[in-house]
């Protein structure tokens, strides 16, 4: 396992993560309990030392505090708040208590709120001890900007993958300058880079977020990842290149991957970190991007572009 700083903080996670949202079990099927605490041991065995979660994520939380009994200076804990009908102050003393922890290591926002009143919170928790980094989840780059330009927080995740170049690439520069400490998610579009899929899938699971695409929208997504299976020629694995993407920039401090069982955790903690791309693929990556017009506007399609209206209509 390879480690990068996070920022200019004094964190140095592992450069693949746990994404914790599968393990609570309500957006990616269903979950065995025992096979996602195994998977987080085989983890921890592989050299991984973060896990993002939120409590939107199901029971992720829960499951995560019972596991980090006895080993919690092993990892690092990253959660959100995500709105509701708590605060942020009061939402964040429940966090703690499900994760059966003192202090949460990074602790973002799940959208980039425009009010200075979310970010006080942040500051304040950090004052007491309760959290030691602060961040946000964002979408688009107004938002890296505004965060970057404002100097508001430590990190932040965004979106970034084959098929989603922007806004990561957007601002890239501006990443390189700021130097924030930047979370890659969303890197295997919702598995659908992974090589699992075609067009006979069908998600029958109610409880798993895919069951809510169109005909239409799958079979544009199964399109466009066509366009790059001459990364599999590299690799000999669809996911190792869909991750070995994101893991090539230097500006990536971690790349969080979805796990849920034993199996996935050796992929994803055992064979991906190290994976790089050439500058002469990135390159042809760059060009396939061109031609199916993905730099022409930010193309993340599907659910991910209405999270962030999604979280202020159920909530605010």
């Amino acid at each position: 396992m390879n480690y990068r700083q996070f920022g200019k903080t004094d964190l140095q996670l592992s450069e693949t993560g746990f994404g914790a949202w599968a393990i609570g079990g309500k957006s990616y099927g269903k979950v065995d309990k025992k096979e996602s605490l195994a998977a987080l041991a085989k983890a921890e065995e592989l050299g991984c030392n973060f896990i993002d979660t939120a409590p939107v994520y199901g029971n992720s939380e829960i499951v995560l505090g019972e596991f980090l009994k006895g080993r919690r200076n092993k990892w690092l804990i990253a959660t959100k708040y995500s709105g509701g009908s708590k605060n942020l102050p009061e939402s964040a003393e429940e966090q703690l208590k499900r994760l059966q922890t003192d202090v949460i290591d990074l602790y973002q926002i799940h959208w980039v709120p425009r009010e200075q009143e979310f970010y006080n919170d942040l500051y304040k928790l950090k004052k007491q001890g309760k959290i030691r980094y602060c961040g946000v989840s964002l979408y688009n780059a107004s938002d890296i900007d505004f965060v970057l330009d404002n100097n508001l927080v430590d990190g932040f995740q965004v979106p970034f993958s084959l098929l989603d170049p922007f806004p990561f690439l957007k601002r890239l520069d501006k990443i390189i300058e700021h130097n924030p400490g930047v979370i890659i998610r969303s890197a295997l579009k919702m598995g659908f880079l992974s090589g699992k899929f075609n067009a006979e899938t069908v998600f029958k699971d109610s409880d798993d977020q895919r069951s809510k695409l169109t005909i239409n929208e799958i079979n544009k997504l199964l399109s466009s990842v066509g366009h790059f299976d001459f990364l599999k020629e590299i690799f000999n694995s669809h996911v190792i290149a869909a991750a070995a993407y994101p893991l090539s920039f230097s500006a990536t401090s971690t790349l969080i991957l979805g796990t849920k069982t034993v199996e996935q955790a050796m992929l994803n903690f055992g064979q991906i970190p190290g994976q790089r791309l050439s500058d002469a693929m990135l390159t042809r990556i760059k060009n396939v991007q061109h031609e199916l017009g993905l730099w022409k506007k930010q193309s993340y399609i599907d659910f991910l572009s209405t999270v962030k209206q999604y979280f202020k209509k159920l909530w605010f």
